[in-house]
């Protein structure tokens, strides 16, 4: 009777001493820091080791970053884009120049019926050894000694006119050159038939000459006048 009086205190004992295992405490302790370690990190923006994070975070994480790889890249592409229109333009511009062949002369003989013919240019008088210009981008197809033009030069444009610069006395171009509008060409001379020192210009167009002045009027260029536009277009706005 005494001894089983004796073990039941024991037993109640032992039941009431069991301990929560130290291997639960030390996980609730693990997690926890994981969990703190995690939050520091998203918070400054550190990418996590793609072995800790669970796939949907993963994919939200690849998908930010494509996202804005690829507005970076449309926005370089728009720039991109930008700077070619402008390039393009800048040299749509620069084709459409034309310009008076010189300043300071007097515009004589104009294209018509001369003396029983045809005069197929205008004159232009100016003192002997006047520089004169191209009036537009183009090829020489012709520098040198050219029958009644004297010493002359053609230019032949890429929209398949061409202008004929005659009675030079001295010629600054060879053949196969490319000029631009501007480019010195040579001096006025009187070589050739001429009563005189001038430039002698004519426009010819499928082969055939034209009247230069309204010609060149169409382009901003008022050869009477002297009077230019810098882009063939502002005769036209």
């Amino acid at each position: 009777m005494r001894q089983r009086l004796s073990s039941e205190p024991d037993r109640y004992r032992g039941r009431r001493r069991v301990p929560t295992p130290p291997r639960s405490r030390y996980a609730a302790v693990v997690t926890t820091a994981f969990v703190g370690a995690g939050i520091v990190a998203l918070g400054a923006n550190a990418l996590p080791d793609a072995k800790s994070v669970s796939p949907s975070v993963l994919d939200e994480l690849k998908q930010a970053s494509i996202t804005s790889q690829d507005v970076a890249a449309r926005a370089d592409g728009a720039d991109t884009a930008t700077r070619d229109g402008r390039a393009e333009a800048k040299a749509s511009t620069e084709q459409d120049v034309w310009l008076l062949p010189l300043h300071g002369y007097d515009f004589k003989s104009p294209y018509g019926m001369r003396w029983g013919k045809l005069h197929t240019g205008i004159d232009l008088v100016a003192p002997e050894g006047t520089p004169y210009v191209a009036i537009h981008d183009g090829t020489v197809t012709k520098a040198g000694w050219f029958g009644g033009y004297g010493y002359a030069v053609i230019v032949q444009h890429s929209d398949g006119s061409e202008a004929i610069y005659g009675h030079s006395s001295a010629i600054s171009v060879k053949e196969g050159q490319q000029v631009k509008a501007g480019d010195q060409l040579g001096l006025v001379g009187s070589t050739g038939h001429a009563y005189g020192p001038h430039l002698h210009l004519e426009i010819h167009v499928n082969g055939q000459p034209l009247d230069p002045v309204p010609w060149l009027g169409d382009r901003g260029v008022d050869i009477k006048l002297q009077v230019e536009a810098i882009y063939g277009d502002v005769a036209a706005s």
